[in-house]
């Protein structure tokens, strides 16, 4: 088994990254290899809109043409039986960077076609993990329920299964006196890193694990049946 997580972060070790983090060592309990990539780290654009992907009898068709930073990455993928993508939540959103990933990683495999959905060869579960300085109560402001439960269509109707995790009203800052951000109440913000976030920790190591067993039993079944 092989596990990726994609960190649309650009810290490599704070709340996303943690949680990523988390969730590998969760597929690794089950046996699984796993690997971590760092999207700021590569040069890559989102999609040109070229749609090789999509052209009948094409070289490219099924999987993205664009040639940059990101290709070695999406190839990488194709082996995976498990992948998930965690980005903090910026002005209501996944990240820029994870934005233009979804649409270079999901955009190749989705048919226009009422037949053929997905030209995704296997079934694997693809997770989400967001964090979030705002609360779970305002989601519904900042349409953040929205965006989490189409990314979970797309996923579930390209690659299989879905789920997503949220860590909400995260700890931001090392020192919050260095900041303008007295909307914030920094011990309470200290109380829930201390006492909440491992529990989303806790949440994300089950999720790897779970993606794991899901496939193990997946592939008993296809073996039964052969």
């Amino acid at each position: 088994m092989k596990v990726i997580a994609i960190n649309g972060s650009p810290r490599k070790k704070w709340n996303t990254a943690t949680l990523l983090e988390k969730a590998l060592e969760g597929a690794a309990s089950e046996g699984a290899e796993t690997e971590i990539i760092h999207l700021y780290d590569l040069d890559f654009k989102g999609c040109t809109s070229c749609f090789a992907c999509k052209l009948k009898d094409g070289k490219s068709y099924g999987k993205c043409a664009m040639k940059d930073g990101l290709t070695p990455v999406l190839e990488k993928l194709t082996d995976a039986d498990a992948v998930i993508l965690g980005s903090p939540i910026y002005l209501g959103n996944s990240t820029g960077e994870m934005r233009s990933f979804m649409e270079r990683y999901v955009f190749p495999y989705l048919v226009y076609s009422n037949y053929i959905p997905s030209l995704y060869p296997k079934n694997i579960p693809v997770g989400f993990i967001y964090t979030m300085g705002a609360k779970e109560e305002h989601f519904d402001i900042f349409g953040l329920r929205k965006t989490i439960e189409l990314n979970e269509m797309l996923a579930k109707m390209i690659f299989g299964y879905s789920e997503s995790l949220c860590s909400t009203d995260t700890y931001q800052f090392d020192d919050y006196s260095k900041y303008v951000a007295d909307r914030f109440d920094p011990e309470e913000k200290a109380k829930r890193r201390k006492e909440v976030f491992p529990q989303d920790c806790e949440k994300a190591f089950e999720m790897g694990a779970r993606f794991v067993k899901r496939q193990k039993a997946l592939e008993t079944d296809e073996k039964l049946k052969k």
